[in-house]
């Protein structure tokens, strides 16, 4: 009788422990555990730790609460202002209710992915290019209340979307790289106008103090020339200019004046010695005697 109760005993702590094994259950710190009886939602969430169910009655879901990473595949699509891009993006969610997550949604990793390019593809369509390059976080934030508005249903909290890459097509980043080129161009040359305008106004004030003190020039003149040959040129250009000489005539001029030579007195010119046409008595032409008349000679002499 004994050994029958004694058996009977191990029996039962025999299939106890078989019960045991197949009724305990390990829930995980990140995890909850969703009981289906029957298929019917039973009782509340399971906490983590060890739990325990009915073997083939109940059937035990465990739903992760880790914050999940999904990068949402590239999205092709024309802009408001129809321009063809392809833009990469990355969706961060968690699971905030594991009863709704196993019983309101399939799979909810998949609708949030689908969801997610869903978005995706509408943003890109309702802004512009320059908006996608440079105002990103109001886009962000845009793409993530279009995401999280169905999700709340689902037991699925949004944490944050970035969108991290937007690919153009190489015939526009050439043209914004020709945008950018002459702007950058566009603004060196107003900021070399701009600093001619100084320099002149500066030369201009320049000159003034100058043309008040001759012998600033000189010495401006003499730092040139210092600055050319500190070049160890073989050829001194000296310049020359015009004021130099304006000082030097001025400076002449305010010297001591030199002594004039007395006036020339203009004399009259000299006049030509006339030829004394009266002839002399002794001068008078005679007439030839007829023995100094010249006789013709003959032809035999």
């Amino acid at each position: 009788m004994l050994q029958e109760l004694l058996g009977a005993a191990a029996a039962v702590a025999a299939g106890g422990a078989v019960y045991l094994a197949a009724a305990a259950r390990v829930v995980k710190q990140y995890e909850r555990g969703v009981v289906l009886r029957l298929g019917r939602l039973h009782g509340d969430v399971r906490p983590p730790g060890l739990t325990l169910v009915v073997p083939a009655v109940d059937r035990l879901r465990k739903v992760n609460l880790q914050i999940v990473t999904m990068p949402i595949p590239g999205q092709e699509g024309i802009t408001r202002d129809n321009v063809t891009v392809r833009v990469d993006a990355v969706v961060y969610f968690r699971v905030v209710d594991a009863a709704a997550a196993i019983i309101n949604v399939e799979d909810y990793r998949f609708a949030v992915s689908q969801m997610a390019q869903t978005s995706l593809r509408s943003i890109i369509g309702k802004s512009e290019l320059d908006d996608l390059l440079s105002n990103r976080e109001k886009l962000n934030e845009g793409l993530e209340l279009m995401i999280d508005s169905p999700a709340v249903g689902w037991g699925v909290q949004i944490d944050r979307v970035e969108i991290k890459d937007v690919s153009l097509p190489d015939t526009m980043k050439r043209s914004m790289a020709r945008q950018a080129e002459a702007d950058r161009e566009r603004r060196a040359r107003i900021i070399n106008a701009d600093a001619e305008l100084q320099a002149s106004k500066k030369l201009a004030e320049a000159a003034k103090e100058m043309s008040e003190q001759p012998a600033a020039l000189q010495l401006r003149l003499l730092q040139t020339v210092v600055a050319v040959a500190a070049e160890k040129n073989s050829t001194l250009v000296l310049p020359f200019p015009v004021e130099l000489l304006r000082f030097l005539e001025k400076a002449q001029q305010q010297g001591p004046p030199a002594p004039q030579d007395p006036p020339v007195q203009p004399s009259s010119p000299p006049q030509q010695a006339q030829p004394d046409q009266r002839i002399q008595p002794h001068q008078q032409v005679r007439p030839l005697q007829p023995d100094q008349q010249v006789r013709p000679l003959r032809p035999d002499q």
